[in-house]
């Protein structure tokens, strides 16, 4: 279906698996190509939303000549923790593989992640040949699915400190995303982006932007700030943008704000240049 003059937008069928079928929302841009390349994942404390969520980032992306794979992923209550990692995982290695068919540079794949969706971008960025976090079949091993890039919008860097913080507040709708996504406390800790970089067993450090709103109360106040920190003592480039004022997921909630046409002007930039450096 055609969205625009400037994009054709399509949905797909990426995946099959567990009886499930799993689909992905493709914005094509219009133009010579080859284009960068974006996986993205949605948000919705592991449990909810689906490839649709983020829909004013794909367009203004798409727009800008950035191709954008949406998907959808396995979520609660069938299915925990690891199994939308590895769909994420998967979903990389499938684009790559497609990358002809979708005229886009194989070589540039980038992560976009809101929120929880973050959370499971930079998981997988940081450990892309974890055999926990990959379930792909043997036509698909050959495709990595490391990135070079990632976006990593007011996201879950540490879902321990966040748990922690849910708990104390007793946030009960997050208390309860929690427990449906995550099988143990101790599964908490280690798809903890924050903790993998502190003890320093990440296998990739790709490089990344941090977006992040001052007025977030949907994540502990220092989150983005000590991921940072982390990640930059590690040797990885990073960079944090902060928005002052705004809330969690402050895209969504109002596109046309002097804010977010600021964090999308960003975020395309900085996928341009990522394509520009592999390049």
């Amino acid at each position: 279906m055609a969205l625009s003059v400037d994009i054709k937008v399509e949905d797909i069928e990426y995946r099959k698996i567990s009886n499930q079928t799993l689909k992905a929302r493709m914005y094509r841009p219009n133009g010579p190509g080859p284009f960068p390349a974006i996986v993205e994942v949605h948000g919705g404390a592991w449990i909810s939303n689906d490839r649709t969520t983020n829909t004013p980032i794909h367009e203004d992306l798409s727009k800008n000549g950035v191709f954008v794979m949406a998907i959808d992923f396995r979520m609660p209550p069938d299915f925990l923790y690891p199994d939308s990692v590895r769909d994420i995982n998967f979903a990389i290695r499938w684009l790559r593989k497609n990358d002809k068919k979708y005229n886009i540079i194989g070589s540039s794949i980038g992560l976009l992640g809101t929120s929880s969706g973050g959370h499971q971008a930079v998981l997988n960025a940081l450990l892309p040949y974890n055999p926990f976090f990959s379930d792909a079949p043997s036509a698909y091993q050959s495709e990595g699915p490391d990135v070079g890039y990632v976006i990593a919008c007011w996201s879950v860097l540490d879902p321990s400190a966040r748990y922690q913080m849910v708990l104390d507040r007793g946030i009960q709708r997050l208390i309860d995303a929690h427990h449906a996504f995550w099988p143990t406390v101790e599964s908490m800790e280690e798809g903890n982006p924050q903790k993998i970089v502190e003890h320093g067993i990440q296998e990739r450090l790709p490089n990344i932007l941090l977006l992040q709103g001052t007025k977030d109360d949907n994540l502990t106040p220092d989150m983005a700030e000590r991921f940072f920190e982390a990640y930059q003592s590690v040797g990885g480039n990073i960079t944090l943008e902060k928005f002052p004022l705004q809330p969690h997921a402050f895209i969504g909630k109002n596109p046309k704000s002097s804010a977010s046409l600021k964090a999308l002007s960003m975020i395309t930039r900085f996928a341009h240049d990522e394509a520009a450096r592999v390049k």
